[in-house]
């Protein structure tokens, strides 16, 4: 996947009146760079890529390798207002966030009326830049009751990829229905209660007698 940009000379504010999107490249081997993409063209391509797809630059020093490292967009619109890119060095395995597609259908969720809780949301991987894949599936039928779990060492990925975040980091559980978490603090027995029940009963057979 391609994307052409333009040294930028004038100013953040500017270069978006013109209709793209100010932003800086920078690597091992690049030096820090002030560039400019085309708003439209960006927008299409970080949709299809996202933050953890090798995308190419072109248009400055050559075809260069990177990654979306970081953008920024305005509270109100949601318009990116700046990107920043980090150009891979060549034959060196790349640390990268990838975002965690949830799949397949949780019994305990499905049957038992449980809320799946997603922990994780992404999974820190490292990998060479080819082997980066663009989302890791997490299959949730495994959930089938409400003590199963599912932790970062149980997610299967692709060959290459080795796993960052910390294996035992919980990603997604179940919670059981509140209706039945308040039944079982209801049936709960006060003994205390009992206990007064009981010595208040002694001395009104007492006061009786």
């Amino acid at each position: 996947m391609k994307l052409t940009i333009e040294k930028r000379a004038e100013d953040a504010t500017t270069t978006r009146n013109k209709g793209k999107i100010p932003g800086v490249f920078y690597g091992p081997k690049a030096t820090s760079t002030a560039i400019a993409v085309d708003a439209t063209e960006f927008t299409k391509v970080w949709r299809e890529a996202g933050e953890s797809s090798v995308i190419t630059l072109s248009g400055v020093d050559g075809d260069q390798d990177a990654l979306i490292q970081d953008i920024q967009k305005d509270p109100v619109t949601e318009l990116i207002k700046h990107v920043d890119f980090y150009v891979i060095e060549k034959g060196k395995k790349v640390q990268v966030a990838v975002p965690l597609e949830f799949v397949g259908v949780s019994f305990a969720v499905k049957s038992l009326g449980g809320s799946l809780i997603k922990v994780l949301h992404e999974l820190e991987i490292e990998a060479m830049p080819k082997d980066l894949p663009h989302e890791v599936e997490v299959d949730i039928s495994v959930l089938a009751d409400f003590d199963a779990q599912i932790k970062a060492s149980d997610i299967k990925l692709p060959s290459g990829v080795t796993l960052i975040t910390e294996a035992d980091e919980i990603v997604a559980l179940v919670n059981a229905p509140k209706d039945e978490v308040e039944e079982s603090t209801d049936s709960t027995i006060d003994m205390t209660a009992i206990g007064i029940s009981e010595d208040r009963g002694k001395k009104e057979e007492e006061a009786a007698e």
